[in-house]
């Protein structure tokens, strides 16, 4: 199990110097001017000046090489948007943010998403199965920027049962994390019937229903325990997806995260913003892959053992 931690943590050291050299030579081959059109009316002289205050006048290969070195420090670079500010400063102070909203979002998918594939497969082609496949059918059909204004019209608007936008209190979490997560929960719901329904057809769980183990006992300590693994495995990508995946919730529900700055950076070609939201995001995702794959290491000996040897 060291071996394949070590393993990997270089495979990701290798995979974010890609990651990173590619969105550097992307960045530097994007079509506009990060400057703007006012840049179009200065001297050439005041061009100059600029291109030197950010470091634009060097050669590639040099430009690529502090930049790398930046980036080793935790520096993303200066956006180009808010010249005082770093792209470091701004994901620190909007992060927490779309990492709240992404949490809630997981833990209501994952509690509810889970609880309905099993009480699917445990009422195979019965009403309850129906009623929680036909659930799975709506939240994978209706996407979060259908379902967001609508719960921020009707609940919190024409109700008020809660707070339409905003980021003020528990309270203001609730809709944006319910509109984020919908379809997630359908995801999970359907995954967790099916790997279910296949755990319940095995050998080993008849053998334990024949010796007289009480159905309680066969599902939650035989049948979910190993039914749950594929669930696991896709937490990894599914988390990052919420956490990142924030954009059209945050824009609905006026969240202070950082989909206003990815869009604002897009629109105004702030490159080093782009860049920097692309690494980062790059970074979540390695680190909750790994915690996947250690966890499930764990979940299940045998894979613990069989990975330990590779």
């Amino acid at each position: 199990m060291v071996k394949f931690i070590i393993r990997r943590l270089l495979y990701m050291i290798v995979t974010l110097w890609v990651i990173i050299t590619v969105v550097f030579f992307l960045m530097k081959n994007l079509p506009g001017n990060p400057f703007g059109e006012a840049s179009m009316k200065l001297s050439a002289d005041a061009k100059k000046i600029l291109l030197q205050q950010y470091g634009l006048d060097r050669p590639v290969w040099e430009q690529y090489l502090k930049y790398m070195w930046n980036v080793l420090h935790g520096d993303l670079g200066r956006s180009y948007q808010f010249p005082t500010t770093t792209v470091t400063e701004k994901i620190g102070q909007a992060f927490p943010a779309s990492a709240e909203l992404g949490l809630w979002a997981l833990l209501i998918a994952v509690i509810v998403g889970v609880a309905l594939g099993i009480v699917a497969s445990l009422h195979h082609n019965k009403g309850l199965d129906y009623a929680a496949m036909f659930t799975a059918v709506v939240g994978v059909s209706v996407p979060s920027m259908v379902l967001g204004p609508l719960l921020s019209y009707y609940v919190g608007v024409k109700l008020g049962w809660l707070p339409p936008g905003l980021w003020n209190g528990p309270q203001y979490r609730i809709l944006p994390a319910i509109a984020l997560s919908f379809g997630t929960i359908a995801v999970l719901a359907r995954l967790m019937r099916t790997s279910m329904l296949d755990v319940l057809n095995q050998d080993y769980i008849k053998t334990a229903k024949a010796k007289g183990l009480s159905p309680n006992v066969t599902v939650w300590k035989h049948t979910i325990r190993n039914a749950i693994i594929p669930v696991i495995t896709a937490l990894g990508t599914i988390a990052v997806n919420l956490i990142t995946g924030t954009l059209i919730v945050e824009q609905v529900f006026a969240v202070p995260g950082l989909g206003k700055h990815f869009v604002q950076a897009v629109t105004s070609n702030d490159y080093t913003m782009i860049a920097g939201l692309t690494i980062f995001y790059s970074v979540i995702l390695m680190i909750a892959l790994f915690i996947v794959d250690v966890a499930y290491g764990f979940i299940d000996p045998r894979i613990r053992v069989s990975k330990g040897r590779a």
